[in-house]
């Protein structure tokens, strides 16, 4: 399974259900196998929320770097 694989898989299934409770999503817009970055924009009410930066370093960044030791680095687009 690639990293994007795993990435787009843990997303769904772990990730994004929160974040549609809370009235906002996720879209993966690149993985980067090499370096381990994962690029993603937060949309519906996470996007623009003065909280989203804590959600994305606290909660995503966080979760799919404990999930998927080769994520080093979650990056908003």
């Amino acid at each position: 399974m690639s990293l994007k694989e795993k990435v787009e898989e843990v997303i769904e299934k772990e990730i994004r259900p929160a974040l549609i409770r809370d009235g906002g999503n996720i879209a993966v817009i690149d993985v980067d196998e090499e370096s381990g970055e994962v690029k993603v924009k937060l949309l519906g009410s996470c996007h623009g929320c003065p909280m989203s930066q804590l959600t994305l370093t606290m909660f995503v960044e966080q979760h799919l770097r404990s999930r998927i030791p080769e994520v080093k680095k979650v990056t908003p687009v």
